[in-house]
């Protein structure tokens, strides 16, 4: 993965809207933490091929990044992005690292299932 490159990933958003997409979401603060530090508090999320379409999505910040997704009947919203694989051509793949490289955040968009 790469560093986010901000126009780039706003291309890639622009390009899947208005278009049936599986959904991968999720996000933890380390749900295992707590076993070596008891003052962190675990905290997770997880959703995955969900379908979604999106009428308007943005990239914003100056990194960390957030990605905002209109939907017709609600938002989906990730803050924290870090990182994208620049490779893919069919998926939008993005995900925030902490300073260690742990994954924290991650927001993935395909026509395909994963």
């Amino acid at each position: 993965m790469q560093l986010i490159h901000a126009e780039n990933v706003q291309h890639r958003i622009d390009s899947l809207k208005e278009q049936e997409l599986y959904v991968h979401l999720e996000m933890t603060t380390g749900a295992y933490a707590a076993h070596l530090d008891s003052t962190k508090h675990p905290a997770a999320n997880f959703i995955t091929n969900a379908m979604i379409r999106y009428s308007h999505g943005s990239i914003a910040g100056n990194g960390p990044y957030r990605v905002g997704l209109k939907m017709e009947h609600g938002w989906i919203y990730t803050e924290g992005l870090t990182h994208w694989e620049e490779n893919e051509t069919d998926r939008l793949l993005l995900a925030g690292h902490d300073a260690q490289g742990k994954l924290i955040v991650s927001l993935q968009l395909s026509r395909e299932p994963f």
